[in-house]
């Protein structure tokens, strides 16, 4: 293996590894807020991500990945391009707001692979990053699917007439 492969690999690894950790995140804190409709939502993509990471690391057996930092990865993102940004959630969001969500996060995350195999001087880098930007494409279509079978929210979605509150 490369350097170059096992660079790919140490941020294929990490964005898929990062994005199940963040949707675990969100449906504990989908839980706690008492959604249970958007923590199934999300436990369920954690999953699917965990899978991905699964492959991603079978196909590292035997090699020796970098040990990157965090500022060592590079991402065109603040975070992995598969990890959404918690300010795009809401407690009282609905399966259509988690749907958009995810998929924003797998057009992402295709984005990204789809650019590495593109700019690929490693033919292997290339073969690897293309074969993941076709899997996440079909993330993107099963998440477009599912989406148009869901009802958009109404307007008044987000209306609480008894917000949480925080007591310092």
């Amino acid at each position: 293996m490369t350097n170059a492969v096992a660079s790919f690999l140490a941020h294929a690894l990490a964005l898929e590894t990062e994005a199940a950790e963040r949707y675990a995140e969100l449906a504990d804190a989908m839980a706690v807020h008492n959604n249970p409709e958007i923590a199934a939502v999300f436990r369920q993509m954690a999953e699917f991500s965990q899978l991905h990471a699964q492959s991603v690391r079978r196909r590292t057996e035997g090699h020796d990945l970098p040990r990157l930092r965090s500022w060592e990865y590079r991402w065109s993102t603040p975070e992995p391009p598969e990890v959404g940004d918690v300010a795009d959630t809401h407690y009282l969001m609905t399966p259509w707001h988690a749907l958009r969500f995810a998929l924003n996060n797998e057009r992402r995350g295709h984005a990204f692979y789809a650019g590495r195999a593109e700019g690929a001087e490693d033919p292997e880098v290339g073969r690897l990053a293309a074969e993941f930007a076709a899997e996440e494409g079909e993330h993107v279509a099963t998440l477009e699917r599912w989406l148009a079978r869901v009802p958009p929210p109404t307007a008044d979605w987000a209306a609480d007439p008894d917000p949480p509150a925080v007591v310092d």
